[in-house]
């Protein structure tokens, strides 16, 4: 296999990997499927770790999604 379609399939593995965690997530059904909603709590999302707050907010996410992870894993 080629060196770029070794690439394209890394690329799409992680595209549907992230459309799964806004699914998981239950994103698409609390806003009526609305993509610009999506992408504008997206842009909310990166603006805060472009600002001061960046540590703090990726620490909060970050250990509410590994609780998030460990209670369905132990469901």
């Amino acid at each position: 296999m080629r060196e770029w379609q070794i690439k394209r399939r890394e690329r799409t593995r992680q595209l549907i990997e992230l459309g799964g965690l806004v699914v998981k997530a239950e994103l698409v059904e609390l806003t009526d499927d609305d993509r610009a909603t999506l992408y504008g709590a997206f842009l909310t999302v990166a603006a805060k770790l472009q600002s001061d707050e960046r540590e703090q907010a990726l620490m909060h996410w970050k250990r509410k999604g590994k609780r998030a992870f460990e209670a369905e894993s132990e469901t």
